[in-house]
């Protein structure tokens, strides 16, 4: 069954809501010894810092076929585990296309946001909205480890996913709760059973210092980066691990590195419910009297399923996960109307295949695993494990947060989680970068999965004259290439020219 916590990856075709928050583990859970700093690549063995990339023709994937054009792949080694450098080695897959005119700054690596999105599939889609930047960079991306082709984990088969759609993601008794906390049980064994001894070693952390290696493989004195939504979490981490390493980084969409695992439910809840109340505004409706009327349309669902394709019903759980998903560009606004009109006409078909986008369910019943290795990596991360008795006196207060999203990202609290086989390394990631060149910082208020005021407080963590934040007034999941020439030039001008904005600037 699809999950819904604190934000959300942006691929090619849909947008995911996951888990977690990132860092390391100390008494006060925010990093800790082998989080305040990152060993300097000299320390390492040359068996990885002298490893050559190897760029040949790109393959197809599970997910998309080959890229032609300029693009080339390579895999680069990196330590299964970091606390032994010299042991074994797992290899990341890697996609870069170079810099087309001559005045080349470096590689710009990008990471799409999750965890647990594949840079190899969504590079070569994203590219067009980096044009400009293609110029002086290398674009470059990757599959973090636990990631598609990087040691990418399967959980659970095809039939199985399906079978679990059925199961109740707001249990209203005894039987639905059983049920619900058994998948998520089940869901954590198969991990176990498929990712083995990688399953502790796909930490934020992990890939952070993934990222500093790559940096240097690559031939760059500085990371130049772009991270959208969990990407921005993964910058700050970076940032905080290797501060005098930092040279241009963007954060578009970004995670409050100060909320824990309840926390982000919550703004979350408001997030999403924003939107909707900008939708609903948009198509002529009163926000709190068509917030009640989709409310009582899930409460119908849950009841009655409604019937749509061969052997499949449209269930309060996939009416949801369809409503998710147009939230995240106000260009699918019209997709949400069209779909929530016909269910009220007794076809729920529309609504369904919204659900199978984000579910990244194909037509032949296949599914995508990137659901999959979002919950590997972010239950690594987070060592809050809420109990059932602890969500259940939180439910009343999601509920009024949000009549719609409430119960679903309330009790998912609980159940992302659940009877993980791993610990969670800490609570909340520690993001502070004393000493690190400035960092842009990119929100958008009428952002539904990371509410703009993530941004600010993303800022104040990175610290005094590092976090610098840029503001765009507009709707959607991030900002950049979203349909603001102020959003996109500011950003341009300090990813080319090093032209840093005013802190606090705002784009309408």
């Amino acid at each position: 069954m699809a999950r819904f916590v604190r934000w959300a990856a942006l691929t090619s075709a849909t947008a995911l809501l996951v888990g977690a928050c990132s860092g390391g583990s100390s008494d006060d859970g925010k990093g800790g010894p082998e989080t305040s700093r990152g060993a300097p690549t000299s320390s390492l063995p040359s068996s990885l810092t002298s490893q050559k990339l190897d760029w040949g023709e790109c393959k197809a994937t599970d997910d998309s076929p080959a890229p032609g054009g300029d693009w080339r792949c390579a895999t680069l080694k990196v330590p299964l585990d970091w606390s032994e450098p010299e042991g074994e080695t797992i290899g990341l897959a890697l996609i870069r296309a170079k810099a087309r005119g001559n005045d080349r700054i470096g590689s710009l690596l990008f990471n799409f946001g999750g965890p647990g999105s594949s840079g190899i599939s969504m590079m070569p889609y994203y590219a067009s909205n980096a044009d400009s930047l293609h110029e002086r960079y290398d674009l470059v991306s990757w599959d973090p480890r636990g990631v598609a082709a990087s040691e990418g984990v399967r959980c659970r088969g095809d039939k199985e996913i399906q079978a679990a759609e059925t199961v109740d993601a707001t249990p209203d008794d005894a039987a639905e709760e059983a049920a619900y906390f058994q998948d998520a049980a089940d869901f954590g064994r198969g991990c176990e059973k498929s990712a083995g001894k990688l399953l502790a070693h796909v930490s934020t952390t992990d890939t952070a210092r993934d990222m500093d290696l790559m940096r240097h493989v690559l031939g760059d004195s500085k990371m130049h980066y772009f991270g959208i939504s969990y990407g921005t979490e993964l910058g700050g981490v970076y940032a905080n691990l290797f501060p005098k390493n930092v040279g241009r980084l963007v954060l578009d969409a970004v995670v409050d590195p100060e909320a824990g695992i309840v926390e982000h439910a919550e703004n979350q809840s408001r997030g999403f419910q924003r939107a909707l109340n900008n939708y609903l505004r948009s198509t002529g409706q009163d926000p709190e009297e068509g917030t009640r009327k989709i409310a009582d349309l899930l409460d119908r669902l849950d009841a009655n399923p409604m019937p749509t394709g061969p052997g499949r019903k449209l269930t309060e759980t996939l009416a949801f996960t369809g409503i998710v998903l147009p939230l995240y560009s106000k260009s699918s606004w019209p997709t949400l109307t069209s779909a929530l009109e016909s269910v009220e006409e007794g076809d729920g078909s529309e609504l369904l295949a919204l659900a199978d986008g984000y579910n990244d369910r194909d037509p032949s019943g296949r599914y995508g695993t990137t659901s999959h290795s979002q919950r590997v990596i972010s239950c690594l991360d987070t060592k809050q494990r809420p109990t059932v008795e602890e969500t259940k006196k939180l439910l009343p207060e999601f509920e009024k947060i949000s009549p719609v999203f409430g119960r679903f990202l309330g009790w998912d609290t609980a159940g992302w989680c659940h009877q993980w086989p791993v610990d969670g390394q800490f609570d909340t990631p520690e993001v502070s970068a004393p000493g690190s060149a400035p960092i842009l910082v990119v929100g958008n208020t009428g952002d539904p999965a990371t509410p703009v005021e993530g941004a600010r407080k993303m800022a104040d963590e990175l610290g005094k004259g590092v976090g610098v934040v840029l503001t765009w007034k507009g709707e959607g999941h991030g900002a950049y290439g979203s349909g603001s020439d102020c959003v996109d030039s500011a950003v341009d001008a300090y990813l080319l020219r090093g032209t840093v904005p005013e802190d606090g600037k705002t784009c309408s």
